[in-house]
């Protein structure tokens, strides 16, 4: 016999069910703010009848609304109670499905070893249930993606996917077909990346999921991009994008701002990318993207590099290599060094870019900042410096005459010996270098190079008349070279001297360097080619 308080608790129960079931629904057909409502009434409804299945999946499924939100801390907080509820319920699959979701949290915000951990208990507390097994196949397969095991990620992809379609769960399928687009995007083969997304968008849509369709609109954008069909790309990209809005998914509106910059940049209308970008950082920086707001800023900075706006260029290049740094303190575990490389490569050829831009004022020297750096490189690897010094010389001597550039052309191009008035306006160049680059932090220690190129270790330099070992290491390098190629160089006043009789001249000099950097230079020379060494072996 049932009883009339029995009756109603089941009752109650019913409607928590129903207002789970109306609240996925709403998630779906993206009504973010009716679904969570629904989740919410749910929530309190389960708690009171004590239903804890209903409860803890309404909080798992109202933490991925809140993250959504950009509402990262409700988010795990939702997360980590449905977990403890389905635990004092004793129910492993709820558990797992909690796990898996924080494991999915931890991704979005870079915390990918802890992601890992996560997914790894959750298969071990469910990893009976195909359908969960799918899902975390699927997310170990984005933690190989975005560590750089690009093989991995697809092994685990393909083997999410058979698992949902042994499921039979065509939603689930959806979201395989999206990140083996991805990764396929990664691996170059763009027609099978395009196959993937075209298949996942279709199910998206048939299953109104919102929020997968955008994805896979401005996933397939960006490989429009790749292969030069920007108009397509455009369209994608503008689609996804009212799809986020409407969604206030600010971080994936981020992403989408970016392919649109991205776009109007490759198709020379600057100023509606400028917009774009900027937009585009300042969303992920709402949003708390670390990867967007670096991948905007350097696509920023590309477009500024196009535009002659180096140190805006530089600048964000800067900010790009520190976000990265940021995503995780050990690279091993997440996998930064691939955009690392390609952001350095951008930062080399600013900053090489901005180099020739001083030449250009000096047709005499046109090239001398390439052959200081190049030379400079080899008389550091002779001394044993590390990769970070290397590359700190390598752009320190594409820099280091920048502040000639507010050297009158008349000084710089006189075909004779410059009056003592005249020298003194040149020796503000270094000086003047570093005040052009006063609002620019590099990640390498730039500014000693640029200040301190031309002191010598005898006191005689300038400007500030350093002696010995206050001089770094890296400035007495650039400066020796420096020396070295400007007598190898044909000037105004006097053609070029051969290797022979330009280090002759250093030779006579010897004073002005340590004894350590002067020996490295000279055995660097066997490796190194003069400017004069190079024309005639260009006429032999």
């Amino acid at each position: 016999m049932v009883t009339t308080g029995q009756a109603g608790a089941r009752a109650a129960a019913r409607r928590a069910a129903d207002l789970l079931h109306d609240a996925r629904a709403h998630e779906r057909a993206a009504c973010i703010p009716e679904a969570i409502r629904c989740y919410d009434a749910a929530i309190a409804t389960a708690d009171r009848t004590g239903e804890r299945t209903i409860l803890a999946e309404a909080l798992r499924r109202l933490a991925v609304m809140r993250h959504l939100r950009n509402e990262s801390t409700e988010a795990r907080q939702l997360c980590r109670r449905s977990y403890s509820v389905a635990c004092d319920a004793g129910n492993d699959l709820l558990a797992a499905e909690a796990l898996n979701t924080l494991g999915g949290l931890d991704v979005q915000t870079g915390a990918i070893e802890d992601a890992r951990s996560n997914f790894l208990q959750a298969l071990a507390r469910g990893g009976e249930s195909r359908e969960l097994r799918a899902r975390v196949e699927q997310n170990l397969g984005i933690v190989a993606n975005i560590q750089g095991n690009l093989d991995e990620a697809v092994a685990h992809y393909e083997g999410s996917l058979e698992a949902y379609r042994a499921s039979n769960d065509e939603h689930g399928c959806a979201i395989a077909y999206a990140n083996l687009g991805i990764a396929h995007t990664d691996l170059r083969q763009y027609e099978r990346a395009e196959g993937y997304f075209q298949q996942s968008y279709e199910i998206a849509e048939r299953a109104g999921d919102a929020h997968l369709q955008g994805q896979c609109l401005v996933n397939h954008a960006e490989v429009h991009v790749v292969r030069g069909r920007y108009e397509d790309a455009r369209l994608n990209a503008e689609a996804a994008l009212a799809i986020f809005d409407q969604l206030d998914a600010r971080s994936d509106k981020s992403e989408a701002y970016r392919i649109i910059g991205m776009v109007y940049r490759k198709t020379g209308r600057a100023a509606l990318a400028e917009s774009r970008l900027r937009s585009a950082i300042e969303l992920a920086v709402s949003a708390g993207s670390v990867l967007h707001e670096a991948e905007a800023s350097c696509e920023l900075a590309l477009l500024y590099q196009a535009m002659g706006r180096n140190q805006e260029a530089l600048t964000l290049l800067n900010a790009a290599h520190r976000l990265f740094r940021r995503l995780d303190a050990r690279v091993d575990l997440v996998y930064v060094g691939g955009k690392v490389s390609e952001l350095e490569t951008t930062y080399f050829a600013v900053v090489l870019e901005w180099g020739q831009s001083i030449e250009s004022t000096d047709s005499y020297t046109f090239g001398h900042c390439e052959r200081v750096a190049q030379h400079a490189m080899a008389v550091a690897r002779v001394v044993g410096l590390d990769d970070t010094s290397q590359t700190t010389i390598r752009l320190g001597a594409y820099l280091h005459d920048l502040g000639k550039v507010r050297v009158p052309h008349e000084i710089l191009n006189k075909p004779g010996p410059l009056t003592q008035d005249e020298f003194a306006v040149v020796q503000m160049h270094p000086i003047w270098g570093l005040e052009l680059l006063a609002a620019v932090e590099f990640p390498w220690d730039l500014k000693p190079i640029i200040r301190w190129h031309h002191e010598r270790y005898d006191g005689t330099g300038y400007p500030d008349r350093l002696r010995g070992d206050e001089i770094p290491i890296a400035a007495q390098i650039v400066g020796i070279v420096d020396v070295f190629d400007a007598l190898s160089t044909a000037r105004p006043y006097r053609p070029a001297l051969s290797r022979q009789a330009a280090l002759a001249e250093i030779e006579k000099c010897r004073g002005w360097w340590s004894d350590a950097v002067y020996a490295a230079f000279v055995t660097s020379l066997d490796d190194v080619k003069s400017a004069a060494d190079g024309r005639l072996a260009a006429v032999s």
